[in-house]
């Protein structure tokens, strides 16, 4: 019975060693190579910089960023429930139906309260935020 655990235990260990080859071998190649102002930098795409890294955001693009977390995780634990929905109710299993409906409808109702506080309104200046 131990030894069915053997290919487990070796993709294990072998995992280990890469990581803890990669993390060796960076430090060891990236400490102290590149010295100067511009390994300080933020980086860009390799572009130089077009202003500071310091300026403010406003807050409504990290409101956006989070609603759209959230609708695509949503969205990520639909699809798995829309495959399998009908070899579930095929086994008369009813009730995947109506968990899979309330779901969407808490999901409805948190896009209109969104949609209805102004959340995806670009157009609305900073001073009326």
């Amino acid at each position: 019975m131990i030894t069915q655990y053997i290919p487990v235990v070796l993709a294990f260990a072998l995992a280990a060693v890469v990581a803890g080859m990669l993390v060796g071998l960076s430090s060891f190649l990236g400490r102290g190579r590149l010295r100067g102002t511009r390994t300080r930098d933020t980086y860009e795409s390799g572009m130089p910089l077009l202003g500071s890294s310091r300026k403010r955001v406003s807050v409504r693009f990290f409101v956006v960023a989070m609603v759209f977390i959230v609708f695509d995780v949503e969205v990520a634990f639909l699809f798995p429930w829309a495959v399998s929905v009908r070899g579930l109710l095929a086994e008369g299993n009813s009730a995947v139906l109506l968990d899979g409906l309330i779901f969407l409808v808490v999901l409805v109702i948190g896009y209109a309260y969104l949609w209805r506080e102004g959340a995806f309104d670009w157009s609305r200046r900073r001073s009326e935020s």
